[in-house]
């Protein structure tokens, strides 16, 4: 049980406690009813503020409204102003620009097409919008009388610039592939480059705004006049050369290799340097064609479309290329000719141009490259032509040797070489040069098989065989001309002549390694004849000789007495020998042997026959007495016997 004391204590505590709490609440209350009076006084404020701007709103509105109108119309305004000056403009442009087009674009060719280009936007703009109106026609011929202008001043520029390259340079060109060292390739500069890019410009606009074409002939007309310009220029410059036969090319082409078209060709029988010329002139020219032409493409190439620069370009070398082709057939036809009047060394014209178009033939087709089937075939219809020419003039070279007549005023009295044959041999010997292209010539008249695929061995084969027929007609015709003599010993010095020149002529150069090729023995075979006719040549003295040998004759001893008749005997012995000598010395001393070596062996061959026999004979009749007068009889020592036979065939003694 709690106290009393303590009992009133803590109720005492809990009440100081209730008031406590009843103060604060009271407190609260009062905040309470402060706040309440502050939120209303705050929603009235708001209610007030929001009725305020609920009424700046509807004045506001109205009035932005308005203004963005007022905006909208003025920029409306300023577009119909700023077009309105836009379409004005139109209407000026033909008076803007009237005098410049009118002038021209010489000089001033951008400010000339920025004109252009303000006329194309007029016409443009009236064939929108207003079709009907004077001005579109106006602006129209404005710029047709621009785009006519323009095309003049590309036709112009081409003109005055466009120059024939100097022959000098042609050779620098043409003669710079082939330097042993390496030197600054030669680049023609054809047009000024500032001149280039107004051409190029002007063509640019010409195809895409004046929808012309016709500045392509303009540009291919003025460059084929050019290009057969320049090759004419280089012809002349080389028949001004042949005149004096000076220097005819530039120093960067001197020093060449052999085989550069510098090299002349061979001297053929009959024909001059003048003709050198032409030949050297027509093959410079071949070869500065494909040079210039490859110029020319690359020329073109900047200035022409490419979907036209095939077809251009074929127009523009035509001329040129047509000169030439014709050139050609000219040089064939005189062949031809020469032919008929049997002039065979005439072909030779052909060969060294053979030659050269043949080796030039891939350059030709990498040239003509996207042209016309019929300008790619005008180089091939040339070497077909040039092919069957000169195997037909082979052909009948070879059968003029066979049949070449016999005629007595025509044979060399000497017995020395016929004109057949040194005709012949310098024939064959000018094959040498071009021994590739003379067997593909006659290969190319092969209808063989083999012959349709044939090799450089197959060519080499046939001109072998075509060399031993020439040999082995001008053996025959050589043999039946032999008759013509009626001294059988002369006919045999001519035999001997002409076989041996025959056979030093082969053995000098390499006809021989071509004979060889299908005759391996031709050199014995040679040898051979040679050899038979110093046989037969020295059967002649056995007339001679028969007179001091032994044959019939009895044996005298010294001292002994002989019988008339064998006095007579022995004396016709002396003057049989001493007549025959002197004979044949004074017949055979004006015969020829033109080759030294043969001659001095000849006579060597002779002097020991004729001498040792002699000398035999006088010893056996030395001590015989058969006459009162022996000097009549023996007339000639050993040593004036090998005198007299050593002037044999030496019509200067």
């Amino acid at each position: 049980m709690i106290p009393t004391q303590d009992a009133s204590a803590r109720k005492k505590e809990i009440d100081e406690k209730l008031r406590q709490e009843q103060d604060t609440l009271s407190f609260i209350r009062k905040n309470l009813e402060k706040s309440d009076q502050l939120t209303k006084g705050m929603v009235s404020i708001l209610s007030s503020f929001e009725s305020r701007l609920m009424q700046l709103e509807n004045s506001i509105i109205p009035v932005h409204k308005q203004t963005e109108n007022l905006q909208r119309l003025q920029d409306n305004v300023d577009k119909t102003l700023s077009c309105m000056d836009h379409v004005i403009s139109y209407y000026h442009v033909a008076k803007d620009t009237d005098k410049i087009i009118k002038e021209g674009p010489s000089g001033r060719l951008d400010e000339y097409l920025a004109c252009i280009a303000k006329i194309q936007k007029a016409v443009e703009y009236f064939q929108d919008n207003n079709p009907d109106s004077p001005e579109l026609n106006t602006v129209k011929a404005l710029f047709e009388k621009g785009k006519e202008l323009l095309e003049a001043e590309f036709q112009s520029l081409l003109t005055r610039y466009s120059k024939p390259v100097p022959p000098i340079l042609i050779l620098d060109l043409i003669g710079g592939e082939d330097e042993l060292d390496t030197q600054e390739e030669v680049i023609l500069d054809h047009l000024p480059e500032t001149v280039l890019q107004d051409i190029i410009c002007i063509s640019g606009w010409l195809v895409e705004y004046g929808r012309n074409q016709d500045f392509m002939s303009v540009y291919f007309q003025i460059r084929s006049s050019q290009l057969d310009r320049s090759l004419k220029s280089l012809k002349e410059h080389f028949r001004k050369s042949s005149s004096s036969l000076g220097v005819l090319y530039s120093p960067a082409v001197q020093n060449k290799r052999k085989d550069t078209p510098t090299k002349k060709p061979p001297k053929r029988p009959g024909k001059d340097d003048v003709l050198d010329i032409e030949i050297d002139s027509y093959i410079h020219c071949i070869s500065a064609f494909v040079k210039l032409a490859q110029s020319e493409y690359q020329l073109l190439i900047e200035v022409i479309p490419e979907h036209h620069q095939k077809r251009t370009f074929d127009s523009l070398i035509q001329e040129a290329l047509d000169n030439l082709m014709l050139e050609g057939d000219n040089i064939v036809s005189a062949a031809r000719r020469a032919i008929m009047r049997h002039d065979y060394s005439a072909v030779l014209t052909i060969f060294p141009i053979l030659k050269h178009l043949k080796q030039t033939k891939p350059d030709f087709d990498q040239v003509l490259q996207g042209t016309a089937a019929s300008t790619k075939n005008k180089l091939p219809s040339l070497i077909t032509s040039m092919e069957t020419t000169g195997a037909k003039a082979l052909e009948e070279f070879a059968d003029s040797i066979k049949n070449d007549p016999d005629k007595e005023y025509n044979m060399p009295k000497d017995g020395t070489v016929h004109e057949l044959t040194s005709n012949a041999i310098l024939f064959l010997q000018q094959l040498l040069d071009f021994q590739e292209t003379a067997g593909a010539m006659l290969a190319s008249q092969e209808t063989s098989s083999s012959a349709s695929s044939y090799s450089s061995e197959f060519s080499r084969r046939l001109l072998s065989t075509y060399i031993c027929k020439v040999l082995g007609n001008l053996q025959l015709n050589l043999l039946s001309k032999s008759k013509v003599y009626e001294d059988t010993a002369l006919s045999a010095i001519f035999l001997h002549n002409n076989y041996n020149y025959t056979l030093k002529s082969l053995e000098k150069s390499e006809l021989i390694q071509l004979v060889s090729v299908t005759q391996r023995k031709a050199e014995t075979q040679y040898r051979e004849l040679i050899e038979q006719q110093i046989l037969s040549y020295q059967r002649s003295w056995i007339k001679v000789t028969e007179y001091i040998t032994d044959q019939n004759m009895p044996v005298f001893q010294p001292g002994a007495k002989l019988k008339d008749k064998e006095r007579q005997m022995i004396k016709d012995k002396f003057k049989g020998f001493n007549d025959g000598l002197e004979e044949l010395c004074k017949i055979q001393k004006v015969w020829a042997i033109p080759d030294k070596d043969q001659r001095d062996a000849i006579r060597q061959a002779q002097k020991r026959m004729i001498t040792q026999a002699y000398r035999a004979f006088l010893q056996r009749y030395t001590n015989v007495s058969f006459t009162k007068n022996p000097e009549k009889y023996h007339k000639y020592r050993p040593e004036q016997v090998e005198a007299m036979i050593e002037r044999l065939f030496d019509t200067s003694a």
